[in-house]
């Protein structure tokens, strides 16, 4: 498992790649799909970190919600200031304080 840093940028290069990557797919205890992450420019960044989460623990429970905070770093203080401004943080912070865990489906091209 990484060791986060405090900046998302140096984190991001710790985790593997999303080459070959569509999307993610967060499924709730129904089996419905609640929210995906597409592969595109300017959600790279949280496919990636959802990607390596998805790896890690199989599911986004409160302790994959923990690390995936820690990979945010400093984006993670921005989305409690921000609510909104960052949905796939927001999502991380909700399960923390109680949420339902999701199950995290990638799927590839």
């Amino acid at each position: 498992m990484i060791q986060p840093t405090a900046s998302f940028k140096e984190n991001l290069m710790l985790l593997p790649s999303i080459d070959g990557l569509s999307r993610i797919e967060l499924v709730d205890g129904s089996g419905n799909v609640v929210a995906t992450i597409e592969n595109q420019p300017g959600k790279q960044g949280s496919l990636a970190v959802y990607q390596y989460l998805a790896q890690e623990f199989g599911a986004l429970d409160s302790e994959a919600a923990q690390l995936g905070l820690s990979i945010f770093a400093e984006h993670t203080e921005d989305a409690k200031n921000r609510p909104g401004a960052h949905p796939n943080i927001d999502r991380l912070v909700a399960i923390i304080e109680g949420a339902s865990p999701l199950q995290l489906k990638v799927i590839a091209d």
